[in-house]
């Protein structure tokens, strides 16, 4: 497939090489993309920490070894979104070629233990990925992301809105009369023995994302069935009998 479009959003001719190389392995090592795409092994890394700023490739570690993929590639489209302005002829034409692109990463996806998402890209990369789901579990909401990106999350927040997707939210204590009801009409507020550390835990469909943000952003997502079903349990309880509307 030519990616060269890609190029109109400001990736370099390196970058589309190793997305593509990316989209067409699946998850992989260093070694694999090196063989695949001929770039000196020291410029792929360069490469791939580039490509993860902008939350376009995630990576995990398997058997000691450092694996990387290419996050949901909606996320293309999310990242010419914060720059519509000037990109909405080049949208339409990813939009043209994204079936294709999304039919070979579905066709490519392995059972993943984990990912890594770092800085803002890669936040808002997962919050991207959240919307393909129907519910949303949140603990230990904050306030955080509509506080630092409220363009990213306005239009986020229409998104969901616009896939019916349900988001319920369990607050901090310290947050309780600056949440907006009508905003957040799921939501309730945990107790005050239950505030920390700015960190939130999200649970959707079979993943769990453990975010950390505060001065340094990372997001540890877990694609696990059991795992997110405890979770769920852990949310229902909490909303039951523990925390306040």
């Amino acid at each position: 497939m030519n990616l060269e479009i890609l190029r109109k959003i400001g990736l370099s001719d390196g970058e589309i090489k190793v997305y593509s190389a990316l989209l067409e392995i699946g998850a992989t090592s260093i070694n694999n993309i090196h063989e695949k795409v001929g770039i000196d092994r020291r410029n792929i890394y360069d490469i791939l920490n580039k490509l993860i700023e902008r939350g376009l490739v995630s990576y995990f570690d398997e058997d000691k070894k450092r694996v990387f993929r290419i996050s949901n590639p909606e996320k293309i489209i999310s990242y010419i979104e914060e720059k519509k302005s000037s990109l909405e002829e080049v949208k339409e034409k990813v939009r043209e070629i994204m079936p294709e692109i999304n039919e070979i990463f579905n066709s490519k996806k392995e059972e993943l233990k984990a990912e890594i998402f770092r800085g803002a890209e890669g936040i808002k990369a997962v919050w991207d990925e959240m919307l393909n789901y129907n519910e949303i579990y949140w603990l230990g909401s904050g306030m955080y992301i509509p506080t630092k990106f409220p363009a990213f999350w306005n239009d986020w927040d229409q998104r969901r809105k616009k896939n019916k997707v349900a988001s319920f939210h369990l607050f901090r204590h310290e947050k309780r009369g600056e949440v907006d009801k009508k905003i957040f009409p799921t939501s309730k507020f945990l107790p005050q023995e239950f505030s920390g550390n700015p960190t939130v835990t999200v649970t959707y469909g079979d993943k769990v994302a453990q975010m950390m943000l505060g001065d340094n952003m990372n997001v540890f997502v877990i694609t696990s069935k059991e795992l997110a079903e405890n979770y769920k349990k852990y949310h229902k309880y909490l909303w039951d009998k523990v925390a306040k509307a």
